[in-house]
């Protein structure tokens, strides 16, 4: 593997690449910060522009590289392809459904990228503005095994998710939404019957429910114009936040319209708290015997045969993850079985994910 290494003063501009795929030459800006040098994995953060627009349109209203220097990732903009079915506007989605597919294309970028620097693959993270943010949740609900949370910016989901969404781990996800946008209704976009963009309401009641949070969030105030409303789990594990801008029009907050926050930095004092397996803080608590709730897993380490301990009134499902988010395991308990048969993996770290609960295993030989 060909890595790129970087003394100080060399890192500190944006860099334009380009990569070969699908028959096309697609480009994108990447900023590395002073801090890299190629020893230690850095976080990875796409910053994706709205519909119709460029890279250094995204670069001018939400640059990240002032954060990323102090915070220690790389952020990367890259181009949206040009529509035929939309008049070759650059767009991330396609007008006529079908037209393209762009989340193969970021999932062969983020590989490109890991192939020239040092990345924590256990910590990407995907976030936009209008039409970028539409291809955050594209990349959350499509790319799932990779990214790890999301921010979004005036967009909220598209309508009908269970038919395309199929998120395999907790997932962070933020919005910030203007209630007073124009572009991006906050209540939604239904057209001559049929809806075509979800409520912000309904957003984030579908990463509630993946997420296993509790249904009513709890508001604190941000400001005279902002407020913060954030659903958690049980155990106090907060997954899904939103940031609403009370009159707020289509904006990219801090740059322009609300001034009172900036979307920049919400965005990534939200995102990195989050790692592939969820909310660091809550998923790596865990790497003992769990007994909280009368919750109960062992013995950790594992060798073979895991046993749940737990009240099973009914038949629940588990998921196992490796440390890269991808699907390794899974099944269904209940009260005649409950014990996880692991003797099939090779001895490493997982993370098992049962109802509210995210444990840490270890695989022993």
């Amino acid at each position: 593997m060909f890595m790129v290494f970087f003394s100080p003063c060399a890192a500190q501009e944006y860099s334009n690449q380009t990569l070969q795929y699908d028959g096309l030459t697609r480009e994108y800006n990447i900023y590395v910060p002073v801090s890299y040098d190629g020893t230690t994995s850095f976080p990875l953060l796409f910053n994706f522009h709205g519909g119709g627009d460029v890279i250094a349109s995204q670069i001018a209203i939400a640059d990240m590289s002032p954060i990323a220097d102090t915070a220690n990732f790389i952020v990367v903009y890259p181009q949206a392809r040009q529509d035929p079915s939309d008049g070759n506007s650059f767009n991330w989605i396609p007008k006529v459904p079908g037209t393209f597919d762009d989340v193969p294309f970021i999932s062969s970028l983020i590989d490109t990228i890991a192939s020239n620097y040092q990345i924590d693959q256990s910590r990407i993270y995907a976030c936009g503005y209008s039409l970028g943010g539409d291809m955050s949740f594209e990349l959350a609900c499509k790319l799932n095994s990779r990214i790890a949370a999301i921010g979004v910016v005036s967009r909220t989901m598209q309508a009908n998710p269970d038919s395309f969404c199929f998120p395999e781990h907790p997932t962070g996800v933020l919005t910030i939404l203007g209630t007073d946008d124009n572009a991006s209704q906050y209540n939604g976009i239904t057209y001559a019957g049929v809806e075509y963009y979800l409520s912000a309401a309904a957003t984030h009641s579908y990463w509630a429910s993946h997420n296993n949070c509790d249904v009513n969030p709890t508001m604190s105030t941000v400001s005279p114009s902002v407020e913060r409303y954030t659903w958690s789990t049980t155990s106090g594990c907060s997954y899904v936040e939103e940031l609403k801008v009370i009159g707020g029009g289509h904006d990219w907050p801090g740059s322009f319209g609300n001034m009172t926050i900036d979307a920049s930095e919400e965005i990534w004092q939200f995102v990195s708290r989050y790692d592939i397996n969820g909310l660091i803080e809550c998923s790596t608590a865990s790497i003992n015997e769990h007994s909280k709730d009368n919750f109960r897993v062992y013995p950790n380490p594992v060798n073979s045969e895991l046993t749940i301990e737990m009240d099973l009134s009914e038949e629940i499902k588990y998921r196992i993850y490796s440390t890269i988010g991808e699907l390794v395991s899974s099944g269904k308990l209940n009260s005649n079985l409950k014990t996880i048969n692991l003797s099939s993996l090779p001895p490493n770290i997982y993370v098992l994910n049962i109802n509210n609960h995210s444990v840490k295993l270890v695989k022993a030989d």
